[in-house]
């Protein structure tokens, strides 16, 4: 498919969609890994709180927290890459909380802070997508930069508070990384080729098209983390066959439900404590597959991402964009109104812009919801908290803990617990009065939120239909390319496979592009027909390239391909 025929097959006109209202809030089946960071959360926070507690130094928690909220991040990444990632979240908080208690120090004009509180946040944004680091993505980095804007300081303390959180984050470090190495090594790698057995399973139980592409994104999910791992171990070797039959079993013509059963077999033995499970031999498992080219290759096209997230024209930009616009927005309109805490405004409207203005407005009623109803959990809990620091430190902790376990089940049941513990942590400085603090964060929300929504609306982003035009020419190639790896007499195993994961790779990427340019107002619509057409034809490729591998015979270019 050319570019003339891609821009050719675009129908003209801008599109508004249907905002959904209920959809938002309905729950969902919990993370398999939500006590994960709840776990790592927690105690992070709990060690340099209790040394703060005995020094009789709790005014300083604030800036401990920001090192301890850092072991949030990297809990699905092996950990080779989580140690790199977990530092560069260290540094990253460090180096944007230096920034705004710098700014602190030199100025207390209202309007100056924030400015500079918008664009801290926009740069998060784009930062943390360009990276795609997952989740909680930017917003714990803009909370904890735009409140440190709004908090008395001299430029002699700075020093001091970035030594307690580079201190409280080589903690965090050590809890999210080197502890649950120790314990599980290959702990990450189990739970993605679970996932994929799983998700093969549920295609092969149930085959069709959305069965699939979920069981494609899986499966690439997989290979992304297995190949980002160290040197091979029997174990990983196990877990390579075991991914190269959840992929066998999505690739093929016609799915066996037969198959089902026994992934999901597979994929609770992978769960579980005991020896990774041996499947029979299977094709795809040479040694030769998953050497260190692979590795660095997987590695060199992480760097790339993050180049093409921040050239120009740059889809990621309009969206960091409307975080400037509806940041600053938010901001000035809750000092207009008188709100003396405008940085929670701010954080609102950051919280709410997702990849396009439907998944917007979703975060948009998630937020809204959540906050107002944390509100009240924190009117109920806040004299007993108030009792002694030891029960302020616990309600923390205990929120923080309840935040990471529901906020998978859906968003604004997450902010039911945050948002108590966020009002919270402002009593390590002092007590506040009661009425104050709910009314500014009634207001900050709902001016946030609806100021925020507004600029989602009016920065368009125009640029989402083009990532989808630059994902389909990818795609092609990369089927172009693998049909031609097919052509030869005799491919090589590892072409053939170096083909397979570079034409899932595009698949999975046209998808999410799709899916990002399907919620997007006030541009022309997606091209749907393109996609579905691409979509089928690199299925079949890819069914062509798995047969080939297994079979060792040839295999031409036909109707199969």
């Amino acid at each position: 498919m050319s570019d003339t025929t891609i821009r050719s097959a675009k129908p003209a006109g801008p599109a508004v969609r249907r905002l959904p209202l209920t959809g938002p809030l309905r729950l969902n089946r919990p993370s398999d890994l939500w006590f994960k960071p709840a776990t790592s959360v927690v105690v992070a926070t709990a060690i340099p709180n209790l040394v703060l507690l005995a020094l009789g130094r709790l005014d300083l928690v604030m800036y401990t927290m920001a090192g301890s909220l850092c072991a949030l991040y990297g809990h699905h990444l092996p950990y080779a890459r989580r140690a790199g990632t977990v530092a560069g979240v260290v540094l990253g908080m460090t180096a944007g909380l230096g920034a705004a208690l710098v700014v602190a120090s030199l100025t207390t004009s209202t309007a100056v802070l924030i400015a500079v509180g918008a664009l801290l946040a926009a740069g998060q944004k784009l930062l943390c997508d360009a990276t795609r680091i997952g989740p909680p993505g930017p917003v714990i980095f803009t909370f904890v930069s735009s409140a440190a804007l709004f908090v008395p300081q001299t430029l002699a303390q700075v020093p001091g508070h970035l030594a307690l959180t580079l201190g409280a984050g080589a903690v965090a470090w050590l809890v999210a990384v080197v502890a649950p190495a120790l314990v599980r090594r290959d702990g990450p790698e189990r739970r993605a080729t679970a996932r994929a057995l799983d998700a093969a399973a549920a295609h092969a139980a149930d085959p069709g098209h959305a069965t699939r592409r979920a069981a494609v994104t899986a499966v690439h999910a997989a290979w992304q983390t297995l190949l980002a791992t160290g040197r091979p171990t029997p174990a990983r070797r196990a877990l390579e066959r075991l991914a190269v039959h959840a992929e066998t079993a999505v690739l093929a013509g016609e799915p066996d439900p037969a198959d089902a059963g026994r992934l999901r077999e597979w994929a609770r033995l992978t769960r579980a404590r005991g020896p990774v499970p041996t499947p029979p031999p299977a094709p795809g498992t040479g040694a030769e597959l998953f050497g260190l080219d692979a590795e660095r290759a997987a590695r060199r096209s992480g760097f790339r991402t993050l180049l093409r997230g921040l050239a120009p024209g740059s889809p990621l930009l309009p969206v960091a964009a409307r975080t400037l616009v509806g940041c600053a927005l938010a901001g000035y309109v809750c000092s207009a109104v008188g709100v003396g805490r405008p940085y929670w405004a701010l954080v609102t409207a950051a919280s709410l812009y997702q990849a396009n203005v439907t998944l917007s407005w979703n975060r948009t009623l998630q937020r809204t919801l959540g906050n107002l109803i944390g509100v009240l959990v924190f009117a109920a809990v806040l004299p007993a908290a108030r009792a002694t620091p030891l029960a302020l430190i616990g309600f923390c902790l205990l929120f923080a803990f309840a935040a990471e376990a529901l906020i998978t089940r859906n968003y604004w049941l997450g902010s039911v617990a945050v948002t108590p513990m966020a009002l919270l942590v402002l009593e390590y400085a002092g007590s506040h009065p009661a009425g104050e603090l709910i009314g500014d964060r009634v207001l900050d929300t709902v001016i946030g939120a609806a100021v925020g929504f507004l600029a989602a609306v009016l920065v368009t982003n125009r640029r989402a239909t083009g990532r989808v035009e630059r994902a389909l020419a990818d795609a092609e190639r990369a089927r172009a390319h693998a049909v031609r790896t097919l052509a030869a007499p005799e491919p090589a195993p590892a072409a053939l496979d170096a083909a397979r994961r570079r034409l899932t790779g595009t698949l999975v990427e046209l998808r999410e592009a799709d899916d990002t340019a399907a919620g997007e107002w006030w541009q022309p619509a997606p091209i749907r027909d393109a996609v579905l057409t691409a979509e089928q034809a690199g299925h079949r490729t890819l069914a062509a390239t798995a047969q080939r591998r297994g079979q060792g015979v040839p295999a031409q270019e036909n109707g199969a391909v």
